[in-house]
């Protein structure tokens, strides 16, 4: 038999049980759809995340307390970082380092008599320059005016909105902060999510005002964090890490080779650990999907094995004729082969449209990998191999006598 005719023998028999072949196929159908809606998913975790730590800048190093923990358990924090501390390193590293202290407190902000619950951030002027925050409007606050611990503000993308004033109209205007009035010095522009920071919800004021004006005590409160931005290329790193290490230990009075207090990370390791994460989040829902079509491979052994029953006597009239067994066990393999990659092919589509579907309800980013399509499809089309060998090879030894007495 030519392969064209057993192509269209094997076609022939799925056309003629068609609702039969559609729901041996349905099993194919779902696994492949959801292997490819939970990797698009997976996907779209990944590249949401990449996108907001390169926001942040891979060449920051963010400096934090140390968790004292109790039985492995983070109990709270074991030191303090100060403005002191921030201030040795600016002066320590200059021209290596670029030091934006951040201190935080959520407060409420109102303007007229609109308001809205916002985190209030106090830092230097040079925090703009670490993440690279432009203004839309107005002017970031200045060095003098920290150190006179002006009430001046700089506020994110999203307040103006918030407190229903359009943006180029509510800069030179008053904002109050906990009964405070604070002139509005400009408005960045819009940012987008930044890891879990989100600048632009924030109110942004000079670290001193905030350490001695709004957030209460006399000043020298802890800080949420440090950051240092590596100016020169990644050959400077070692040296920023050397730096940031042996100022704090001086400033925190810790002896050579004891632990340090604080920690410090990078933002391109933090960014390695949450695509480790996620990939291992994705392979995970991928192998659960992965056992429906297992479940669906059996299904179509189970109908091929039922057509071999059914077809016994065409087998022994195919092989009177003068069909060889290749030629019996090369039709029935198309058919499950054919049977498979249709079910991949609308599992593919399938697939893709769950993962439009969440993309438009849900909110969630979604991206459809090539990789995923192809494998899944190489995927089912073994399936239909593998689970379709037994049934063929159990229609290519039927004896064409004993086949053609089947009643």
């Amino acid at each position: 038999m030519l392969i064209k005719e057993i192509l269209g023998v094997a076609l022939g028999a799925i056309r003629a049980n068609l609702l039969r072949s559609f729901l041996t196929t349905l099993g194919i159908i779902i696994g492949v759809g959801a292997v490819i809606t939970m990797v698009a998913l997976g996907e779209g975790a990944q590249q949401r995340v990449q996108e907001q730590i390169e926001r942040m800048g891979t060449n920051v190093l963010t400096i934090r307390p140390e968790q004292a923990r109790f039985g492995g358990v983070a109990t709270g924090e074991s030191t303090r970082l100060t403005t002191n501390a921030a201030a040795a390193l600016r002066d320590e590293s200059a021209g290596v380092l670029t030091i934006a202290p951040e201190l935080t407190q959520r407060l409420q902000v109102s303007y007229l008599r609109w308001n809205t619950n916002s985190e209030v951030l106090g830092t230097w002027p040079t925090y703009f320059q670490v993440y690279n925050m432009p203004v839309a409007h107005g002017r970031v606050f200045t060095w003098s005016e920290v150190e006179g611990r002006r009430r001046v503000a700089v506020v994110g993308a999203e307040i103006p909105d918030r407190l229903n004033t359009p943006a180029a109209l509510l800069v030179g205007r008053t904002i109050q902060l906990r009964g405070i009035p604070f002139e509005v010095a400009g408005v960045l522009e819009e940012k987008g999510e930044m890891g879990f920071v989100r600048p632009d919800q924030m109110v942004f004021l000079p670290l001193s005002t905030a350490e001695y004006r709004v957030f209460g005590g006399a000043g020298q409160r802890p800080l949420r964090s440090i950051l240092a931005q590596v100016n020169g290329g990644p050959g400077q790193m070692g040296e920023a890490y050397g730096i940031i290490d042996a100022t704090l230990r001086r400033e925190h009075r810790i002896p050579p080779g004891a632990p340090a207090d604080f920690q410090i990370r990078n933002s391109s390791d933090l960014l390695e650990s949450f695509q480790e994460t996620s990939r291992t989040f994705t392979f995970l829902l991928a192998g659960i999907a992965a056992v429906s079509l297992l479940v669906g491979g059996i299904g179509i052994m189970n109908i091929m094995l039922v057509s071999v029953t059914e077809r016994t006597r065409e087998i022994g009239v195919r092989k009177a004729l003068g069909a060889t067994r290749p030629n019996i066990l090369l039709q029935f393999m198309v058919e499950a082969l054919v049977l498979c990659v249709l079910g991949g092919l609308l599992g593919v589509v399938a697939g893709w449209g769950g993962a439009q579907l969440l993309t438009q309800i849900a909110g969630w980013e979604t991206s459809i990998s090539p990789d995923a399509v192809v494998i899944a499809l190489l995927f089912s089309a073994g399936i239909g191999l593998f689970f379709g060998i037994w049934p063929a090879q159990r229609a290519a030894k039927l004896d064409p006598i004993v086949a053609l007495r089947y009643e």
